[in-house]
């Protein structure tokens, strides 16, 4: 299981997992969780594995999967994507098995790790109540049709994106958005004037959609 750090851990029937950026660990959105102001969500922030990126030259950090390059055409993880879904399927069993409704679970993630949500949540076997994808884009994204799961076909999917980043671009996360779209899932789309980053009004934005399917 991986180690999480978690943010109001007395709210018992609304949980987030939040999954942290390349590099990053689960302290990484914490001012965010302070700023969203949610105390009947519990929020659930794990730490990646420590492994080998081939993009940063075999580097060890914190990552959810091997990257090998950011191209749309760039090789993907498909074995490390995989593995890390079953882990966090395993993480919102246990909340479940603790008491959380599915449908009262939500997948969020930046970059590298909203790849993860939008991966696990469009396969996950029981009805969840969103995803949170910011700055990112789906991976794998020519198996999503043979892949995903009924009961998240109508799971509501809010991607944001900075018009100015350059990591991960808006073209890719555009791409993505059409993937989804493509694929049955009605995606809320926002566009901030930023980097690869988070802003003020992005977190604003957040917080009424948390506020909406996951009300208090």
């Amino acid at each position: 299981m991986l180690k999480t750090v978690i943010s109001n851990p007395q709210a018992q029937k609304s949980a987030i997992i939040w999954l942290h950026g390349l590099g990053a660990d689960g302290h990484d959105f914490e001012p965010v969780v302070q700023m969203l102001n949610l105390p009947h969500i519990k929020f659930i922030l794990p730490h990646a594995p420590y492994r080998p990126v081939t993009l940063n030259n075999g580097y060890e950090m914190r990552a959810w999967y091997d990257i090998f390059g950011l191209a749309s055409e760039s090789q993907q993880d498909e074995a490390g994507i995989k593995s890390m879904q079953q882990e966090i399927n395993s993480m919102i069993e246990a909340e479940i098995a603790d008491g959380v409704p599915a449908q009262r679970i939500l997948l969020a993630g930046f970059s590298q790790g909203g790849a993860m949500a939008l991966h696990t949540a469009t396969r996950f076997n029981q009805s969840l109540a969103g995803v949170l994808a910011l700055s990112t884009y789906l991976p794998l994204k020519n198996q999503l049709v043979a892949e995903q799961h009924v009961s998240n076909q109508q799971c509501p999917i809010w991607m944001a994106h900075g018009r100015q980043d350059g990591v991960i671009t808006l073209a890719t996360a555009q791409s993505s958005r059409a993937a989804l779209e493509a694929a049955g899932y009605a995606v809320e789309w926002h566009e901030y004037e930023m980097a690869h980053s988070v802003c003020e009004a992005e977190i604003d934005d957040i917080r009424q959609f948390l506020l909406r399917v996951l009300p208090a």
